[in-house]
């Protein structure tokens, strides 16, 4: 080996950040690592970080340029902690621990500064947002404080707040040298044995029996057991190189530096002004100003150019306009400050702005750690611990759902779509997030063969995994668009009408994007059987309500199994989950089994007839017997319905008498059209998600994202019903048993409003119990049969949680600042006689 000296810094340019100058020992090219990491950013170095801290020693990382050289050196560096998913906090708390002891273990600083951050507001409804943010900042356990004016002038000096209603102080927030902490992490993986290569492009990777064995680069290949793409906005172009989707694009993105201003210090924290769409940190005396404006240009569409190594954009003022319009306003003495350097670094935004992680199903022993959308110096830390922890434990540590590469298609690969989508992402940091905003690019995407028809019956649509789904039917011009607001939106009386249709007459739900899973061969009752906490060994014509479980025996999915043949079972589950559920069954097909797995989402239609004369409205078109006897609950038969055959299932997910109609996607237009002539005098009415969201949480019917994750076993989620511990072993079935000996300190409840004018709740709500802070709402609606907002939410407690503990406590939800007294349950709120006596 020899000694080697090496300054990062680019070529002739001015940095506003101080490059480190770094003596390090070069080795040796290898032929073989146990796992190579591509990219040396600042979540490509803290991967290697924590998995030589997990004790792995063979780690390579490859860097195409400089360690930081690609977005990672140009961040503006700003760390908040507080985000809307309490793991994705958890992640960002970790990166703040981690830099700050860091200098400790490596010697080199990262910059790392706690200096507290305020969040300004305009608007009321921006105050409304903030005191949401203060409460949910509670239930998580960041530090938070709603603020008057004049606090928020005290500690933010040369700020303007004439034009502000208050603000949100987090004490625990503060700003890192992105460069430095690279550095830092960087440094502390060589120390543990970790192995660096510069100035090495990888131009392939090597693929066999369907997982990644290596990768080729420009000094030579390299076998790996694992390969991880931390490649920032080139990680779409590796991805490709394997046939693996990342589904992700570049945007411009801005900012300013300033010379030293009067009253800026050290110690001033940093300042969002979301309504002007800025923020702003201090930077050597003078002031860092940046901001997502409402609309971002996307940047090399066709390609990044080579090299693009510490490079820059060229400077946009006419982009940066409405930035520096709203900077001034906040910041009168920007007007005569001076303007040191304009950067204009293009960094990676993915299609729903949440950065994306996780073995990609594609290909086995490759993983991704990628679109941070600049959020990756925050995230950095905590990300490149939690994927570490998900490559040597096989499975992730916590519930990623949000950030899971999973979430995605292949289709949200396409080019075209993403620089369509992407002009609208970067704008979503400070937009406002109202309660069911949608996004508006892009669309329409996935359209269900009913959706000409239901457009023209005055259908206003929502977007989740690219599926355009009815949110509920307008009875006006004004409710074609929605209305956003915090209290009740300008749908709120016509969703109210849609679910009093499905609980007192009948309502006709378009389902399609429900994703459809086939499941065939020999051994496929077997593998399911291994997979499913249910027993799914059910006679041909039945359905069983299940959930897929892990070795802690917490959730990966709930799903409905339909036998459909001897050798044969349709899998139905929720629209964003067809990725994974594909993924997680086929990685738990063992190799000699003979069962095969065909995703038929598109296959399909579904059409959902619900509500007591559902039965009567399906006797009228088909000559199949609906009566109880001949069709109970969670049987499935092949029906007639006008010219068209179909599969109808006797399941509900509003709690009431109904079917689930699986039609095949050519007869779907015949089938809805039958249904909506026959169903007139019945007074049928069509109805959408927003309606199907009150039914559910009416019935306290749970939902996978939300109630059901992998941070929570059955047993917790009160769905003990469907685990079979006595069928024989499955996946998850010794925790399970374990997990039931213990008292159970951590429950999902029911809560309803105790009164009729509290205030709507949308999740996220902090909950208490006389008083004091136990837990979380996960989902929250308005149900129409109670007149109340409802809810469910997370309960802990140091003692067993049961109905008595429910009963002893006064429990409220703090709602915009206000508390709202709830009733807590453990059954649902919605379970009158006549209801049961209807399924």
């Amino acid at each position: 080996m020899m000694w080697e000296f090496v300054v990062f810094c680019p070529a002739g340019y001015q940095s506003p950040f101080p490059f480190r100058a770094e003596t390090r020992m070069s080795a040796e090219f290898p032929s073989y690592a146990e796992i190579v990491i591509i990219g040396g950013g600042v979540v490509g170095c803290s991967v290697a970080y924590h998995l030589t801290q997990m004790g792995k020693r063979d780690v390579v990382l490859l860097e195409q340029g400089r360690l930081s050289c690609g977005t990672t050196w140009h961040a503006a560096g700003l760390v908040g902690q507080l985000r809307a998913h309490q793991n994705m906090t958890r992640l960002v708390q970790h990166s703040v621990d981690l830099y700050s002891k860091l200098e400790a273990e490596t010697g080199l600083a990262t910059g790392w500064k706690q200096c507290g951050s305020i969040i300004v507001a305009r608007t009321p409804e921006r105050m409304t947002l903030l005191r949401r943010v203060a409460a949910s900042a509670t239930a998580q356990g960041v530090p938070c404080e709603v603020i008057s004016v004049k606090d928020a002038a005290n500690r933010y000096p040369i700020m303007r707040t004439d034009d502000l209603l208050g603000a949100l102080w987090l004490p625990s927030d503060g700003k890192a040298n992105p460069a430095d902490v690279t550095q830092a992490l960087a440094k502390g993986a060589r120390m543990r044995g970790a192995r660096i290569f510069e100035q090495t492009k990888v131009s392939g990777v090597r693929v066999r029996n369907g997982a990644a064995t290596g990768v080729e680069t420009d000094k030579g290949p390299i076998e790996a057991a694992v390969v991880v793409n931390c490649a920032g906005q080139w990680a779409k172009a590796v991805g490709r190189m394997c046939g693996v989707t990342v589904p992700l694009h570049s945007a411009e993105h801005m900012y300013i530096v300033t010379g030293r201003m009067d009253g800026v210090q050290p110690d001033l924290p940093v300042m969002r002004d979301p309504d002007g769409y800025i923020y702003v940190k201090e930077e050597v005396g003078g002031l860092l100003v940046g901001g997502f404006e409402p609309v971002a240009k996307p940047w090399a569409t066709d390609g990044i150019p080579e090299p693009f190594e510490f490079q820059l954009l060229p400077d946009d003022w006419d982009q940066f306009q409405i930035l520096m319009e709203n900077a001034l306003q906040r910041l009168p003495g920007l007007e005569s400050a001076e303007i040191k350097s304009f950067v204009n670094g293009p960094e990676s935004f993915t299609p729903d702005n949440n950065f994306i992680m996780g073995e990609a199903p594609e290909l086995k022993s490759f993983f991704v750690a990628a679109g941070f959308n600049s959020i990756g110096i925050a995230s950095g830390g905590g990300a490149g611990k939690a994927l570490a922890e998900w490559i040597v434990e096989g499975e992730p540590p916590l519930d990623l759902w949000p950030v899971d590469i999973r979430r995605f298609a292949r289709f949200n690969g396409n080019d075209t779509w993403l620089r369509a989508r992407v002009g609208e992402v970067l704008g979503l940091h400070y937009m406002m997030p109202w309660p069911n905003r949608e996004l508006e690019s892009a669309r329409p995407f996935r359209r269900s063969p009913l959706y000409d028809r239901l457009a023209a019956k005055g259908a206003v649509f929502g977007s989740k995994m690219g599926w355009e789904r009815p949110n509920y039917f307008a009875r006006s011009a004004d409710e074609r668009t929605i209305g956003y607001s915090f209290g009740r939106q300008n749908w709120f009386d016509t969703v109210a009408a849609e679910q009093r249709a499905a609980r007192q007459g009948v309502a006709l739900f378009d389902l399609t994007s429900f994703a459809k899973l086939l499941v065939q061969g020999r051994d496929a009752e077997g593998v399911l059987q291994r997979l499913c906490a249910n027993d799914v060994a059910v006679p041909l014509g039945q359905t069983v309500y299940t959930g897929l479980l892990n070795e802690r025996g917490t959730y990966e999915s709930d799903v409905t199994m339909a036998r459909i043949a001897r050798d044969a079972f349709l899998i139905v589950t929720g629209t964003a989950q067809a990725t994974r559920d594909a993924d997680w069954i086929r990685r738990h097909i063992p190799e000699p089994a003979r069962a095969t797995l065909t995703d038929v989402t598109s296959a399909y239609a579904v059409l959902a007839v619900m509500g007591p004369r559902s039965r009567e409205l399906l006797s009228r078109v088909s000559r199949a017997d609906f009566a109880n006897e001949a069709f109970p609950f969670g049987a499935i038969r092949e029906v007639d319905i006008g010219y068209a055959t179909l599969l109808a299932s006797r399941r509900t997910y509003v709690g009431e008498l109904g079917w689930e109609l699986y039609v095949p996607t050519e007869f779907a237009a015949t089938v809805y059209d039958t249904l909506a002539e026959a169903g007139a005098e019945l007074g049928l009415v069509d109805a959408g998600y927003y309606a199907i969201e009150g039914l559910r949480l009416e019935k306290g019917y749970r939902a996978w994202g939300r109630e059901l994750t992998p941070d929570y076993t059955p047993w917790q989620a009160g769905l003990g019903f469907a685990v079979r511990l006595d069928k024989g072993d499955f996946l998850g079935r010794e925790a399970l048993i374990a997990a039931k000996a213990k008292p159970l300190t951590k429950r999902c409840v029911s809560l309803v409003a105790r009164e009729a004018a509290a205030p709507l709740a949308h999740g996220g709500e902090l909950v208490l119990r006389d008083g004091r802070p136990v837990g979380e709402v996960t989902s929250a609606a308005f149900g129409a049969s109670l007149d109340r907002v409802i809810a469910l939410a997370y309960v802990s407690s140091e003692e067993a949680i049961d109905a008595a503990w429910l009963d002893a406590g006064r429990f409220e939800m703090e709602i915009a600042g206000a508390r709202a007294p709830v009733q807590a349950s453990l059954k649902a709120p919605y379970d009158p006689s006549s209801a049961r006596t209807r399924m």
